[in-house]
């Protein structure tokens, strides 16, 4: 307890660190804020029908990623969704299309150019899910609409006003990673899904103590435990590397000055995509049923429509298992290139061992990152689905979304990530780190 509050007397004392965390809370309030404020012509005491909506099912993810402004039918009820769907499909063009390829490859002036054809990418989708959303809630809770209001104008307004508003949560995203600490898209997430844990520990917690669930104190000790052993679980999704061993030969630089020689090694991450293809597959499962209440009148909804909607049902959970060991694969290949990282190990005389430098040193690195990725992405995929299983154990829905899935790997990521940074800056200013057995390594580390 000693060591904790002198390291947060340490974090203060580091004017640029106590700065970043003092911006990353400001505007972490502003987005709270922003989730409560309801859009023109609401009557926000009517939503109890949408909020009965959102309590189960693929509703109540969307409704937790975007920290309950789904059911408040807030400016913000879309949240960030929109621009990781189109980070999905411009990461993909990446993949297929020459000029995208091109722009990659032109460092950050391409990079900026990407990041504004995601952003286009962003309120075009917004234009339909914008639309969506309103029909949804005009079925829902249609009480709640003032009978004043022009129901076209309304459209129009609410699509421009919660496009929007899913904008400035990006601005916001964007200045907690300039200005603030940690990943500002990644802790807009976060944000979101830890403002629904007080209230879903709660409900969990009243509904085993009053017996309605069954099982009483006991199961809901045996539930603890088992979301302590889902965390552990999420901690070893970020940490798991396979090192391969690079030797680097001697070379004389100015001087006579000899370096390198030094073995070292490359921590291919066993889970080198982390939580993405889980956030790009949930983004995908989202568009069927954004779509469906944007086309028709959520009248009579097919049996397939149905399957899709319930993340307990066998249906979905597959097609979401298989969307992210296909992400898993493709987020991988996007990120770590074999043949770039053989290229820098001979530009500064490396090489691994038995290994001769250029293709044979790619095709190794290569053949090691497909032997842990696929049972890295099956392992994924089952954390991700855990979940459904918690539901099938009649865990109140919201608090099952703890066990596993999304909501807990972005969780543990994003913390893990925000707790590396904080102490490299304590480090840099020779502080003692956060831990005594070790570095913290969050998801975003270098190979290198």
């Amino acid at each position: 307890m000693k060591k904790f509050f002198a390291t947060l007397k340490n974090i203060w004392m580091i004017e640029d660190l106590r700065m970043k965390i003092l911006f990353t809370v400001a505007f972490a309030a502003i987005y709270r804020f922003g989730s409560f404020v309801v859009l023109p012509g609401i009557n926000p005491s009517q939503l109890v029908a949408l909020r009965e909506q959102t309590s189960e099912g693929l509703m109540s993810l969307l409704n937790m990623f975007s920290g309950g402004a789904f059911s408040n039918a807030s400016i913000f009820a879309l949240g960030i969704m929109p621009y990781i769907t189109a980070s999905i499909v411009i990461q993909l063009l990446a993949v297929a299309v020459p000029y995208f390829q091109k722009m990659q490859r032109e460092g950050e002036s391409g990079r900026r150019k990407i990041n504004q054809y995601t952003r286009y990418l962003t309120i075009f989708i917004l234009l339909f899910q914008g639309p969506g959303y309103l029909v949804n809630l005009r079925h829902m809770s249609g009480g709640a609409l003032s009978p004043a209001l022009d129901w076209t104008w309304f459209m129009i307004s609410s699509t421009v006003i919660l496009a929007a508003g899913s904008m400035f949560i990006l601005w916001l995203g964007e200045r907690i990673t300039d200005k603030g600490i940690g990943n500002g898209v990644s802790m807009i997430i976060m944000l979101g899904i830890i403002a629904r844990l007080p209230q879903a520990f709660g409900q969990e917690a009243v509904s085993r103590l009053n017996n309605l669930n069954g099982g009483g104190l006991v199961m809901f000790l045996v539930e603890l435990v088992i979301l302590f052993l889902a965390v552990l679980a999420a901690i070893m999704l970020t940490q798991g590397t396979r090192k391969v061993p690079v030797q680097y030969a001697k070379r004389v630089v100015g001087g006579g000055q000899q370096i390198g020689g030094a073995r070292q090694y490359i921590p291919l991450k066993l889970f080198a995509a982390n939580v993405m293809p889980i956030i790009f597959a949930q983004a995908i499962m989202f568009l069927p049923i954004t779509l469906y209440g944007a086309l028709s009148d959520g009248q009579n909804p097919s049996a397939l429509m149905i399957a899709l909607s319930d993340h307990t049902s066998w249906a979905y959970n597959l097609a979401f298992a298989a969307l992210i060991i296909i992400f898993t694969y493709l987020y991988t290949a996007i990120t770590m290139n074999p043949v770039q990282m053989a290229e820098d190990m001979k530009r500064n005389n490396g090489f691994i061992p038995g290994v001769r430098p250029g293709k044979d040193t790619a095709d190794y690195i290569d053949n090691v990152m497909s032997h842990i990725m696929l049972p890295g992405s099956l392992f994924l995929a089952f954390i991700a689905c855990m979940p459904a299983f918690a539901g099938l154990l009649n865990v109140q829905p919201e608090f099952a979304q703890f066990f596993g899935g999304t909501s807990l790997l972005i969780l543990v990521g994003v913390v893990l990530d925000t707790l590396q940074q904080i102490e490299s800056h304590l480090l840099m200013r020779h502080y003692d780190g956060l831990l005594e057995s070790g570095r913290i390594h969050g998801r975003g580390m270098n190979a290198y």
